[in-house]
């Protein structure tokens, strides 16, 4: 578990749940799902002394929950985001819900674990799986802001737990942007594959387990989408600020949930255009094979047509008669060869003219 206590002041982390708020600042209070279920008692009593409120027990249930799909829900106390995660994890976990296991060498196992975010008006609560590497990147970054280090990324720490949250939710859609790179390098390997006419692909039930995980991804991208929207409409159903001050700092927030929507949607379309581009590349393939088969298909036919007088004339030249042309001529064997081939060299320049025993890469 960590606890940080933000305020106009800075920022300072502790390990143990502290007993009142700091001045004008808020509290945001980071722990594992199985943390949060193993001190629930002890949370729930920090919370009910630091806001005087409860969490519905129905939201506790959610919080526990590591197979829920992403959502939002409030009250008229708090607001309830959960949100999933995407990120690459090594091994295979079965306890882990998640995109379909698939090869190694070819897509990477991900875990889409739910990360809640529990929103008072001072108190943030966000309950994570155990291994949330993103947790850790963003409470770094809230370090270094509040270092004065310039290289820090946030220009300022967040004002409001609501603003916070926005923030940690805007790096988790940012995780999922950074695995296009890698999804597109491993599906253009397989496109090309693919395409290549003279290569047999045998990785067909590989492919069929990505295509099912980039449609799952896209169907947690969808229920993603809708948990902002919904946030953003109780945002809009906020009771007027009563200071110009507070007016900014709502707009701020609106303008952030915005620009998790965009990023959000700038998933799902890539998603859908990978989706796009392996069905496009197993079209391109069955049509390639198809190609090829008819070019083969093509030049033995050729073959047929070439050797079928040739066949022929063996075949009558074969006939039990005593009296055949050229049957008892010293030269017959040797006329009979050279109007053979002469036939055969007419009709494979004949066919040829007729672009019929073309190579089927011109």
């Amino acid at each position: 578990m960590r606890v940080f206590s933000i305020s106009p002041d800075g920022l300072q982390e502790s390990a143990e749940l502290p007993d009142q708020l700091a001045g004008k600042g808020y509290l945001w209070i980071s722990c594992t799902r199985q943390e949060f279920g193993d001190r629930l008692a002890e949370l729930h009593a920090t919370i009910h002394r630091l806001t005087g409120l409860q969490l519905v027990d129905l939201h506790v249930s959610d919080l526990l929950n590591h197979q829920l799909p992403s959502h939002f829900d409030y009250t008229s106390q708090y607001d309830l985001l959960v949100f999933r995660r995407l990120a690459s994890v090594k091994g295979n976990d079965p306890a882990m819900t998640g995109l379909p296991n698939a090869s190694p060498s070819i897509l990477h196992q991900f875990d889409t674990s739910p990360v809640g975010f529990a929103v008072f008006e001072q108190v943030l609560l966000s309950v994570h799986p155990a291994d949330c590497t993103v947790r850790d990147a963003y409470a770094a970054r809230l370090l270094l802001a509040a270092s004065g280090d310039p290289r820090a990324a946030a220009g300022r720490l967040p004002t409001s737990p609501a603003d916070l949250m926005l923030r940690f939710v805007n790096l988790m859609v940012d995780g999922f942007l950074e695995l296009r790179r890698e999804l597109t390098r491993q599906l253009d390997r397989w496109q090309t594959a693919l395409i290549d006419p003279r290569a047999r692909f045998y990785n067909w039930a590989a492919l069929l387990e990505t295509r099912l995980a980039l449609h799952q991804l896209d169907e947690i991208c969808e229920d993603q989408r809708s948990a902002i929207l919904d946030w953003i409409e109780a945002l809009e159903d906020w009771p007027e600020a009563g200071t110009p001050l507070d007016q900014r700092e709502r707009d701020l927030l609106q303008v952030r949930s915005r620009d998790v929507l965009e990023h959000i949607e700038r998933v799902v379309h890539h998603v859908r255009r990978l989706e796009q581009s392996v069905e496009t590349a197993v079209q391109i393939h069955f049509n390639a094979q198809s190609n090829r088969t008819n070019d083969i298909m093509r030049t033995l036919t050729v073959l047929t047509a070439i050797f079928l007088p040739l066949n022929l004339i063996a075949g009558i030249f074969g006939m039990n008669f005593d009296f055949i042309p050229l049957i008892h001529s010293n030269v017959g064997f040797w006329l009979t060869m050279a109007s053979m081939g002469l036939i055969a060299v007419v009709l494979a320049v004949y066919f040829w003219r007729k672009r019929y025993l073309e190579h089927a890469g011109q």
